[in-house]
């Protein structure tokens, strides 16, 4: 029987979803992007939960994509399937903070995969590249646009051109990381984290996660306005004034996220 392609549980308000294909290194196929995908739009529409972690194994987050399944592919077999944007991109939905815990090898699609999470927590044993170019193919699960955006366009290059590797360290270093933790403490680490993080009013955490995404995408006087708009819009929110007040009586806010 086969192995289900992610794994799904909940920790507190916390979403845990674990990629689970072992024997192929976590490699990103169809059907485990379909399940990856359908895993965050529940965790998402969930109202128990505030943040969601995606990991995989000790070994691997994610090796790349399946090069096996996509060998023989051609051009109108990509075209008409709507290969990537159809299941690849299910995480731009997701409003909700996703937080990458990266241990081993993150590779092509496991790479783009990390860069497409709201923060990326490396374990010192992640390596990261982008290494299409060895198979003469492009990062094209948004490599070559969300790398450029978190370490610049030229140590972008450099990987994209080079196939280059970069472990945690250099990886923290260059921005692609949040930060770097010791491998048997990374789920631990990530779970603290995600779980401080939905302790917090999820319409804020949902607003900041948009605000933050327009400057990374869009025109600072863009942003700015958007950004005005959210903080205006906190003052017709219950938490927003019970953190306030919570705030003036030195006490702990109890948020019913509305």
């Amino acid at each position: 029987m086969e192995t289900q392609p992610v794994l799904v549980e909940t920790r507190g308000r916390v979403g845990v979803i674990t990629l689970n294909r072992p024997q192929q290194l976590n490699a990103l196929n169809d059907a485990l992007m379909d399940a990856l995908g359908a895993a965050l739009l529940a965790f998402d529409g969930d109202e128990a939960i505030g943040a969601i972690v995606i990991t995989g194994s000790a070994k691997a987050f994610a090796a790349g994509a399946d090069i096996a399944a996509m060998v023989d592919w051609t051009y109108m077999d990509v075209f008409q399937s709507d290969f990537i944007t159809r299941n690849w991109e299910t995480i731009r939905r997701v409003r909700k903070p996703v937080i990458a815990a990266v241990a081993g090898f993150a590779m092509g699609g496991g790479c783009e995969l990390a860069l497409a999470c709201d923060i990326v927590i490396a374990a010192d044993t992640a390596k990261f590249a982008l290494p299409e170019i060895k198979l003469a193919m492009l990062p094209g699960a948004g490599g070559t646009q969300r790398l450029p955006r978190a370490i610049g366009k030229a140590k972008a290059m450099d990987m994209c051109l080079s196939a280059r590797t970069l472990n945690a360290e250099e990886a923290d270093r260059y921005g692609l990381v949040s930060r770097v933790v010791p491998a048997q403490a990374l789920l631990d680490e990530t779970l603290a984290l995600a779980t401080t993080i939905a302790s917090y009013s999820l319409p804020a955490l949902m607003a900041i996660k948009e605000s933050v995404n327009r400057a990374h995408e869009g025109s600072l006087t863009e942003g700015i306005g958007f950004e005005r708009r959210q903080l205006h819009a906190r003052f017709a929110s219950a938490d927003a004034h019970e953190g306030m007040r919570a705030f003036m009586d030195k006490r702990k806010p109890v948020f019913t996220h509305g």
